[in-house]
């Protein structure tokens, strides 16, 4: 089964390079990155976003 990628948006400093990685998964919404599609992982590379957050603010359930 898939893991859904979750934004801590205590961590989160609105940085946007989850966006530009995955545009179809996260967007900017009040200076906070927030998953909006937490199904379309298979169009981009979750795991690189979570992995190149600089605040490690997106995690997988």
């Amino acid at each position: 089964m898939a893991k859904t990628p979750v934004v801590d948006t205590d961590l989160c400093i609105g940085c946007g390079s989850c966006v530009e990685v995955c545009p179809e998964v996260f967007e900017l919404r009040d200076d906070k990155a927030w998953v909006i599609g937490p199904d379309k992982c298979d169009t981009c590379n979750c795991e690189e976003a979570a992995n190149i957050c600089p605040v490690e603010a997106i995690k997988f359930e």
